[in-house]
């Protein structure tokens, strides 16, 4: 059965149903990306707000990132048992709501705290969708599909970075918060009505149910019915993380953590800290702001042309060439860094590693099958965002120590460089 699907799939155009699916994605991956570079843009109206450093604003970056991490690992898996979409929904209602309660959030406490919450709903939301995307993306379009979807993370990143550059200066830092806070709500009836569960889920875990609804999808992907649901494989118990790590996947998977674990510590040190940084050379706060647009704007490019090149050329060359070229450009920064081509380089850097870091999401979702798909793809983001906890970390150290803009950079281009060429070598035959 799985391989009739599989041909269904590939051998037809996409329907209505795949847009669908595609589109509500998208949108989910735009306020992934709101709710995650909000802080950044609100980072220097907090710290002057409340009077704290750039230490005490690297822990509430890493609390959110750690957050992330706990929903990839341990709140995403449950989309293998309770199906992909029940879980988008939980986590666009655990993302609006402690968005909402972060505009009235009193001290750095209360915000560590809330920034955590916010975190698990969006590491959970990544991987939901990434996961089903990549179940109703034919093969030979899957990877750009995946990224097309994940593109959607600096679409909102850019979006919020324009409105915050007109909005903070003007009411405010919790304006920001309300707003992104409420976009999750609304979005809670267009996941319902308008997202399709996977059909690989039901016709595998076969729900209560399951016949009616695979039938359902079915039809609007214009197949036949079925008369009845496959054989059920035994049941597992729990959620399937150690399948991750038996023979086959063992070594691939090891690979891609390592791999995301750097890129993440990379490029979540750039998005948290950029608009500080770019402050600190002498830019106000509107154009700081912008900074961190500008970097959003060139990884949407980035993200689009990678998916390009990754369903053409072979995902692993093509993700790998993405990384190495950003560690080139992260370690000659110093050139650029007091020029007119500063914010030029900066769209660059948005460009190469947001196009490569998108790109290793893509891999997970090839590299591993429809049944623990989510669980390997949480768990790889999740351990990435180890990285991801300690990369804005250890940013405000050595910003405290008072490193330079450049110098900075130079430190953070090795990661980059280290996952690039893991990624060239992953050992996985699932992947060209």
């Amino acid at each position: 059965m799985q391989k009739t699907m599989k041909e269904l799939i590939d051998g037809q155009s996409l329907s209505k149903l795949q847009y669908a699916t595609f589109f509500v994605c998208f949108v989910m991956n735009i306020l992934d990306g709101m709710d995650v570079m909000v802080i950044s843009y609100c980072a220097s109206a907090i710290a002057k707000s409340w009077q704290v450093g750039p230490e005490e604003l690297g822990i509430v970056f890493s609390s959110g990132l750690a957050g992330m991490m706990i929903g990839a690992m341990f709140l995403a898996p449950f989309a293998d048992k309770i199906g992909r979409k029940k879980m988008i929904l939980i986590s666009a209602f655990l993302m609006g709501a402690s968005m909402l309660m972060t505009a009235w959030s009193q001290n750095v406490s209360e915000l560590i705290l809330l920034r955590f919450l916010s975190g698990i709903g969006i590491g959970s939301m990544l991987a939901s969708t990434a996961a089903l995307t990549a179940e109703y993306a034919p093969d030979g379009k899957r990877d750009f599909w995946v990224s097309f979807v994940l593109s959607g993370y600096p679409v909102g990143a850019v979006l919020t970075g324009i409105v915050s550059a007109s909005l903070v200066p003007a009411y405010g830092w919790p304006i920001m918060f309300k707003l992104a806070g409420l976009a999750s709500f609304i979005c809670l009836p267009l996941i319902y009505f308008l997202l399709a569960e996977s059909i690989y889920f039901y016709i595998k875990k076969q729900p209560k149910g399951a016949l009616l609804s695979a039938n359902t999808i079915l039809s609007k992907l214009g197949h036949e019915a079925l008369e009845r649901l496959p054989k059920r494989e035994v049941k597992s118990s729990g959620i399937p993380v150690n399948k991750l790590l038996n023979k086959e996947y063992r070594i691939p998977t090891y690979q891609l953590w390592t791999a995301l674990f750097m890129a993440f510590g990379c490029l979540y040190f750039l998005i948290s800290w950029i608009p500080k940084l770019a402050e600190a050379t002498g830019l106000s706060m509107s154009l700081a702001i912008y900074a961190g647009t500008v970097f959003n704007v060139g990884a949407f490019f980035g993200i689009i042309i990678q998916g390009y090149f990754s369903s053409r050329t072979g995902l692993k060359r093509t993700v790998a060439v993405f990384l190495v070229v950003t560690g080139i450009l992260m370690a000659t920064f110093k050139l650029f860094s007091d020029s007119s081509a500063l914010l030029f380089v900066i769209g660059l850097l948005g460009f190469t590693l947001q196009g490569g870091f998108v790109g290793l999401y893509a891999v997970a979702a090839r590299m591993y099958p429809t049944e623990f798909r989510t669980t390997g793809l949480g768990w790889a983001i999740g351990i990435g965002r180890l990285g991801a906890v300690i990369g804005p970390a250890l940013g405000g150290v050595l910003i405290g120590m008072g490193l330079s803009m450049a110098e900075n950079f130079l430190i953070f281009s090795i990661p980059a460089i280290i996952a690039g060429v893991i990624t060239f070598y992953l050992a996985s035959t699932k992947l060209s």
